[in-house]
């Protein structure tokens, strides 16, 4: 069993930044692969941000390319996703996730486990 807790998130105006951390225990960190996704008021869970096992891979939808770089310290058990250039768009609970099986890690399919998420609200 994986536990996953998200910190991190608030309240911050439009363009600014905010880092989301998700702390993990319970199996081996660096034997499952992360994500992050979002749940914005009356909309589907959408996916955010996927890494590897070992982080050498990334992957992000085109509504946050650019903007958003997801992370992990393996030693420390935590994954992150840095957020920049904040929009009111981004507002959501976000969700981090972990996958035990090789997938495209873009999926809620693709994903074991789930932390209970943290509020993001950007203000315009």
């Amino acid at each position: 069993q994986v536990q996953l807790v998200e910190s991190g998130g608030g309240l911050v105006q439009a363009g600014g930044s905010l880092r989301l951390s998700c702390a993990a225990s319970g199996r081996t960190f660096s034997s499952y692969a992360m994500g992050w996704f979002r749940q914005a008021p009356g909309k589907a869970r959408e996916f955010a941000a996927a890494i590897s096992w070992s982080g050498s891979n990334r992957y992000y939808p085109d509504s946050v390319k650019g903007r958003f770089s997801i992370s992990r310290d393996n030693a420390k058990n935590t994954a992150y996703l840095q957020m920049n250039s904040l929009k009111p768009e981004d507002t959501a609970v976000y969700y981090c996730a972990a996958a035990t099986r090789k997938s495209s890690w873009t999926r809620l399919s693709d994903y074991d486990y789930w932390g209970q998420g943290t509020q993001v609200t950007v203000s315009s």
